[in-house]
């Protein structure tokens, strides 16, 4: 396996590390999209240890970052956002068929990342799979039981919480950065025909999303026959925060991530070995 450096795109301006197996033509290739405003190495150099694993197993892959993001400039395009991702991933996705020969893709992308991969998984053909890091979730009544029921059974949670309430607040504030998930509905809707064209989706939950996710049955209770469907892979990583900070978690979800691809989309070689 060998990594080289592209600068890449429409406009020449999107900038990218390719992992690119020995193999002369590989049929999939691994997408990894920026987690926030991280640059293309994810948070903890978390992209870096999934692209040279899976790299590893035969799957070009490429960690790259969107436009103006990273070291990536702007297109020079007047497009709205949701267009501007779709074309950048377009992109990537263009290069990978160049140098791999890759026709069907996997996106995996953390929080925004999550977001910009359903973005484009909604509409993009080449797209045969997913792996969404905590990505959309909605609260439910079971979530919410879990939630607040243990903070009630503590008087002094109570009182901390009544203290709070009753105190003037001095303080400014802060802006909240996090993702705006579209409607249950419209989510629920758009995965149900993504899985209807083919693709296989795993979701991963870690515990840094407990203000929203707190259970597995929770997945079910949000969407249904979309948690149902053997299409469908669903993960939870209680003890893992957010960004995976600690070695140990990277290195399970890298395990899951790896055995989940064997498993659902299997390389397949320009010999059609897999």
């Amino acid at each position: 396996m060998t990594e080289q450096a592209f600068r890449f795109g429409r406009a020449g301006h999107l900038v990218g590390i390719a992992g690119l197996p020995s193999v002369v033509s590989a049929q999939t290739g691994i997408i990894l999209l920026n987690a926030g405003l991280v640059h293309r190495i994810g948070p903890f150099r978390l992209h870096v240890a999934i692209a040279r694993r899976l790299s590893a197993r035969g799957y070009p892959t490429l960690r790259f970052d969107l436009s103006t993001l990273g070291d990536s400039a702007a297109s020079d395009e007047s497009l709205p956002r949701a267009q501007q991702v779709r074309a950048d991933v377009a992109d990537a996705m263009d290069l990978l068929g160049k140098q791999a020969g890759c026709t069907r893709f996997v996106l995996i992308g953390l929080c925004s990342g999550a977001e910009n991969a359903h973005l484009v998984a909604c509409s993009d053909p080449r797209v045969a799979g997913a792996i969404f890091l905590d990505g959309f979730a909605y609260r439910t009544p079971g979530f919410l039981l879990r939630h607040y029921l243990p903070k009630l059974a503590n008087p002094v949670r109570i009182w901390r919480f009544v203290h709070r309430r009753l105190r003037p607040s001095r303080q400014v504030a802060a802006p909240d950065f996090g993702v705006v998930a579209p409607p249950l509905g419209q989510v629920r809707g758009e995965l149900a025909e993504m899985l209807q064209r083919g693709l296989k989706l795993c979701f991963v939950y870690s515990g840094g999303t407990s203000e929203y996710f707190n259970h597995r049955r929770q997945f079910r209770e949000c969407y249904g026959a979309v948690a149902n469907h053997p299409g469908t892979t669903l993960e939870y990583f209680k003890a893992a925060d957010h960004t995976y900070i600690l070695e140990g978690d990277r290195q399970q979800l890298v395990d899951t991530i790896e055995r989940w691809l064997l498993l659902n989309l299997p390389q397949v070689t320009a010999g059609g070995s897999a």
